[in-house]
């Protein structure tokens, strides 16, 4: 399903790999990973709505965001940017600090512009900022030894809460539109998305699920 809205339209592509576009641009942000664009994924909890995963590679992207480590996968990304794309990045990516075997960022082709926790820039005529986003230690995204699964500096953008605490952060940000994701992905992220919408809804802020 497409969500559109005050001239953007918004795509779910499954995970945490969300299109936007607007004014013939494109934004992708976290593409790929876990075989979102490979037509290899499937949600742990089957039966929840996800967007199907596809083979995916329309190569559109004016501007591909990566927030952090986990969701760096170059491969997702030459499936998704233009030839003139803008990749804006995390500074803190490092490819020998995973198991992973990834390509540099630098090797990737296209021009890469490095942000922090905490940043503003404008790429070609996209305003974009991050913020800081991480877990906290006391709360339920943490390894068996209690350590944060994102420690603070791991990336930028937002990360895992549960419903009740994104409807009260969507209550305090009180947007034009919330349009939620990367939830039902794995077991510790099951979430009745119904009743997230009902509760947002409720608190008189306009809410649209992007689900099957």
């Amino acid at each position: 399903m497409t969500i559109r809205h005050d001239g953007i339209t918004a795509e779910w592509l499954g995970y945490a790999t969300l299109r936007l576009e607007a004014d013939d641009t494109v934004v992708y942000l976290d593409p790929g990973r876990y075989g979102v664009l490979t037509d290899e994924w499937e949600p742990d909890t089957p039966g929840v709505g996800h967007p199907p995963t596809r083979d995916y590679a329309p190569r559109d992207g004016d501007i591909v965001c990566v927030t952090h480590i986990h969701h760096y996968d170059p491969d997702g990304i030459r499936r998704v940017a233009g030839d003139d794309a803008t990749v804006v990045a995390f500074e803190g990516i490092n490819v020998h600090a995973t198991d992973r075997d990834l390509d540099r960022l630098a090797d990737l082709g296209y021009e890469v512009r490095d942000v922090s926790m905490e940043d503003e820039l404008l790429v070609g005529d996209v305003p974009i900022w991050t913020m800081p986003a991480y877990n906290h230690g006391d709360g339920r995204n943490v390894k068996g030894d209690g350590t944060p699964i994102h420690p603070k500096g791991i990336g930028c953008g937002f990360y895992t809460m549960n419903r009740h605490e994104a409807a009260d952060l969507a209550e305090a940000m009180a947007p034009d539109l919330v349009l939620p994701m990367h939830y039902n992905t794995f077991t510790s992220l099951e979430a009745d998305s119904g009743a997230f919408a009902e509760d947002v809804a409720r608190r008189g802020v306009p809410v649209v699920l992007d689900e099957n």
